[in-house]
């Protein structure tokens, strides 16, 4: 029996890269879950055939993170699937770094509703529904602390993330509910290459301790341990996964 059998689960942006990765973990070490998606319905389908497949339980429900309305259709269809809620793991992420000269308020109002206000709605609905015990966990970027030429939106959206986390540790703790963050370094998705066209990563490689980019298998093994029963005394933390790029 997996460690978190019998847990309920929701992530969001689960049918590529990390999320998919954090989907498949979950379920393989016994949780149901719940996971949207917002483009790619076969990606989605293929992600929750593999894991039922398996002897596990996955739905995937077509939501957009930036959509309050998608939300609430997202945890109202999480509420009928699961026995009950453990875990949200907010994942989802979209759109490409622009300099901040280029910005258009169109772009600062999608950026900051995907990457911030629908992950504070996210943490909100977690402290009103989780069990006792229950688990967030937001997926942020290590470039938080970079502060990349480019990312201005995406890095300030994420910051805004990560500072929602930090109090949502402290104002749901007293039911045993822990909040964390995950910070990614260079991991090999579909978005990074997608960000960074034609790059070869030898760069961020040779700087890595283990020398090599993160996969999202790495990942999602760190949200494991942070869903899981081992990680009951951590909480208001940012964890970087990135193989010691900055030690």
């Amino acid at each position: 029996m997996g460690t978190l059998a019998g847990k309920g689960a929701v992530v969001t942006g689960g049918s590529r890269g990390i999320g998919r990765a954090i989907v498949r973990r979950l379920a393989a070490d016994g949780a149901a879950v719940v996971f949207s998606y917002l483009h790619d319905e076969a990606a989605a389908k293929a992600v929750a055939g593999e894991v039922t497949g398996a002897g596990g339980r996955a739905l995937a429900v077509q939501s957009d993170q930036g959509s309050l309305d998608d939300l609430r259709r997202l945890t109202g269809e999480a509420g009928e699937y699961l026995d009950g809620l453990d875990i949200v793991v907010i994942n989802a992420a979209g759109g490409l770094p622009g300099l901040i000269s280029d910005v258009t308020e169109d772009d600062y109002d999608r950026f900051m509703a995907v990457h911030a206000k629908g992950p504070f709605f996210l943490i909100q609905h977690a402290g009103r529904v989780l069990r006792d015990g229950g688990r967030i966990v937001a997926i942020s970027t290590l470039n938080t602390r970079l502060h990349p030429p480019g990312g201005a939106l995406y890095t300030g959206a994420k910051g805004a993330l990560e500072h929602y986390t930090k109090v949502a540790a402290l104002e749901f703790g007293g039911r045993g509910i822990t909040a964390n963050i995950v910070s990614p370094g260079a991991t090999d998705t579909e978005l990074l290459r997608a960000a960074n066209p034609g790059a070869t990563f030898d760069d961020e490689v040779a700087r890595t301790a283990l020398g090599r980019l993160g996969q999202p298998e790495d990942i999602a093994a760190v949200v494991a341990f942070l869903a899981g029963p081992d990680s009951g005394w951590i909480s208001g933390q940012n964890l970087p996964a990135d193989g010691g790029l900055m030690p």
